[in-house]
């Protein structure tokens, strides 16, 4: 008999997510920290954060912080509101999307108007492009060292530029559902995290015949010496801040012309606003439907309902709707970019089908459970 896959009591994600807890009640650890934030005293935080960017203001002209930034709501309003509201001058650095897309890169002009200094990094593409299709196959997820990339790089250039003071979006495993590895961990991002949760393996291990030592770099976490010598500092901006990623699309959207998905919304989803800057995450989403059996409409759907601008009822209705649509957006751009053939992107994804999840009936695959 299959293990039985349940589905949180509160929002809609299932048990089957990588280290998700649910409580004795069913619900999940997602669910459970949302219900602490009216409790939490918020001006205490933004008084503590305050304090904080005032330790580390530059008093000669120079760059305040990093904010790793993908040109998406959540880092544009984060840029903006250090910017606008607290009078910092942060430098925005951007580890490349994989396949960028006009949306996204219309987006980040729209920000960088604004007034800001930009540092993109687009890492070497033999080397990207191989790592992309191996970890396809062999974990069923093309963004393995995009994941790393994107932590690595912000924390490299504050340690070579002298700018200690980063600032990341949300900690993803209180925020969502996870394993967070201390109360500290929902504050700071440092290297347990980094290879822990957020790539789960040291990119020192990734050189093959094709990937040399070299071209890890842009992947591997900083020297650590070197990270408390310039005393770096990466920090959750939703520690300080209550966070709405619904209203941080709102805030950002009547600042600039925040374009959304060309289609209106996301394949696999019902919004339109959310990681809109590289072609292949929606194969990115599509896999965690194939690999964990939630999809992208079921993700998003918890998170609103978690904030309060869904029902349970509306939710389902949704994740039925969306969850299982095929990533035909960008399709062609994406097997150019993994060197394959649709029916060998096909067969790549059904090889990561979990058995606990998925059965073929009369050939057609059929989830053990529902969203109910």
């Amino acid at each position: 008999m299959q293990p039985k896959v349940s589905v949180c009591k509160t929002c809609l994600m299932p048990n089957s997510r990588p280290r998700v807890v649910f409580n004795d009640e069913g619900v999940c650890n997602a669910c459970t920290n949302a219900l602490t934030k009216p409790s939490i005293d918020w001006d205490a935080r933004r008084a503590e954060f305050v304090e904080l960017i005032d330790q580390y203001r530059a008093r000669s002209g120079a760059y305040d912080c990093i904010v790793p930034w993908s040109g998406g709501k959540d880092s544009s309003m984060i840029a903006l509101r250090l910017k606008e509201e607290f009078g910092l001058n942060p430098l925005l650095v951007t580890f490349s999307p994989m396949i960028p897309t006009d949306v996204g890169q219309h987006n980040k002009e729209q920000i960088l108007r604004a007034g800001f200094d930009h540092i993109n990094l687009r890492p070497n593409q033999k080397a990207a492009r191989h790592l992309a299709k191996r970890f396809f196959i062999e974990r069923g997820n093309p963004k393995v060292c995009w994941d790393a990339g994107v932590t690595a790089t912000p924390m490299q250039l504050a340690a070579k530029l002298d700018i200690p003071l980063i600032f990341y979006a949300e900690h993803g495993e209180s925020e969502y559902g996870g394993h967070v590895l201390s109360e500290e961990h929902t504050k700071q991002r440092d290297v347990a995290e980094f290879l822990e949760n957020l790539v789960g393996d040291d990119p020192e291990n990734w050189v093959d015949e094709i990937v040399s030592e070299s071209d890890v770099k842009p992947y591997c976490y900083p020297d650590l010496d070197l990270v408390a010598d310039k005393n770096v500092k990466a920090m959750y901006f939703s520690y300080f801040f209550r966070w709405d990623v619904y209203e941080n699309y709102k805030y950002v959207s009547e600042r600039i012309d925040f374009q959304l998905a060309p289609n209106g919304r996301t394949d696999g989803t019902f919004t339109g606003y959310d990681s809109l800057d590289d072609k292949i995450d929606n194969l990115y989403y599509h896999m965690q439907f194939i690999k964990f059996g939630f999809g992208r409409a079921t993700r998003d759907a918890s998170r609103l309902i978690q904030l309060g601008h869904l029902t349970r009822t509306e939710a389902v209705k949704l994740a039925r709707a969306y969850d299982d649509e095929f990533p035909d957006t960008y399709l062609e751009d994406v097997l150019e970019y993994l060197d394959m053939d649709r029916d060998t992107l096909v067969r790549t994804i059904d090889m990561h089908r979990n058995s606990e999840i998925w059965s073929q009936v009369d050939g057609v695959w059929r989830r053990s459970f529902e969203i109910v």
